[in-house]
């Protein structure tokens, strides 16, 4: 049983950044997809960005986050840059071993996931 464990969430100012961590744990396979989702107070989870066959980013964050991964770890990341305080939300990250999802060029919906991490908390303050 894959389980994932997030971390790097914090408090920062405006303009600066934070890289969360996604590290999975257990049986994994060489390619699966990952997959960010950030909620906010009341709302339902919005996707931010992605991994798979290739990168995909929602509007609202392209051009200053970036994710990439390690594959020895077994390990994602999400680099945030120009953080704004709008950016203050629960930021979770999910994973897909389906190669439907790998391939996809956006799996940007909740369902397209299997295994989610517990998130993290990012407050950006003014």
């Amino acid at each position: 049983q894959v389980q994932l464990v997030e971390s790097g969430g914090g408090l920062v100012q405006a303009g600066g950044s934070l890289r969360l961590s996604c590290a999975a744990s257990g049986r994994t396979l060489t390619n699966y997809a990952v997959g960010w989702f950030r909620q906010f107070p009341g709302k339902e989870r919005e996707f931010i960005a992605r991994s798979g066959a290739a990168t995909y980013y929602a509007d609202s964050v392209r051009g200053r986050f970036i994710i990439s991964r390690d594959n020895a770890m077994n390990t994602d990341y999400l680099q945030m840059n120009d953080l704004r305080p709008e950016d203050t939300a629960m930021y979770v990250c999910a994973a897909s071993f389906s190669a439907r999802t790998w391939r996809s060029p956006t799996a940007a919906r909740a369902s397209d996931y299997d295994i989610w991490g517990q998130g993290t908390q990012v407050t950006v303050s003014s």
